[in-house]
């Protein structure tokens, strides 16, 4: 057996019906242990071939497996595009973002290319863009983001929207300029408004997002 079908066999073997299940509800289509597979992916270490090897194979979990051990800066822009096209689980989206967008080379050009998409391409996007105005909003025209956000969240698809929103308490959390401005686009849009939060938990309904974490800043800045 070929070290590809030897991780296959074991990925299959980590396969649980009932956390399958708990996924499905989620949209991910995989019953594997997220923990067991870092640590496999611990393991394996940096291969890039067999990461591109268990990509091909279709395989959410082994997709999954491929973000922890492939070479980020080894893939070109349209590679990166073609791959994200083809991902169908917010799960294995939000790894592929986290583990091999961001630590490469052609972040901001991605962002710019998946921004006006719809879908899981569109949330790809608007979270880079969020990426951005955390860690390095110099050159992003924020008021232009806001327009944006006030003409095309409301109507966007879910998993765009969410990201969409927290771009928008990003901007209104770290920006006191255009805070206003976003509180009243959360209220005027109302997107998550009766969005349930658990307890403890702050509301992802843009303006009470905004002020607790405005309201947690100012206190420890105190």
């Amino acid at each position: 057996m070929s070290e590809l079908d030897d991780v296959l066999a074991e990925l299959a073997s980590l396969e649980d019906p009932r956390m399958r299940a708990i996924n499905e509800e989620r949209g991910d289509d995989h019953g594997v242990n997220l923990s067991a597979l870092r640590a496999l992916g611990k393991r394996l270490k940096t291969q890039h071939e067999l990461a591109k090897d268990l990509w091909s194979s279709g395989d959410t979990a082994a997709r999954l497996l491929a973000t922890l051990i492939a070479r980020p800066k080894a893939f070109s822009v349209d590679e990166l595009d073609s791959m994200i096209r083809d991902i169908g689980a917010p799960k294995l989206l939000d790894w592929f973002i986290t583990n091999i967008v961001k630590p490469g080379k052609q972040t901001e050009e991605l962002r710019l290319r998946w921004k006006d998409e719809t879908g899981l391409v569109g949330r790809a996007g608007w979270s880079l863009t969020t990426d951005r105005v955390v860690k390095d909003a110099e050159g992003l025209d924020l008021d232009g983001l806001l327009d944006q956000i006030e003409r095309e969240m409301k109507a966007a698809p879910e998993p765009k929207q969410w990201s969409m929103n927290h771009c928008l308490a990003e901007i209104g959390i770290r920006y006191a300029e255009h805070r206003k401005r976003a509180v009243a686009i959360g209220e005027k849009l109302k997107v998550l408004i009766d969005y349930p939060a658990s307890p403890g938990c702050t509301s992802p309904y843009a303006p009470m997002w905004i002020a607790e974490m405005v309201r947690r800043r100012e206190g420890e800045a105190a």
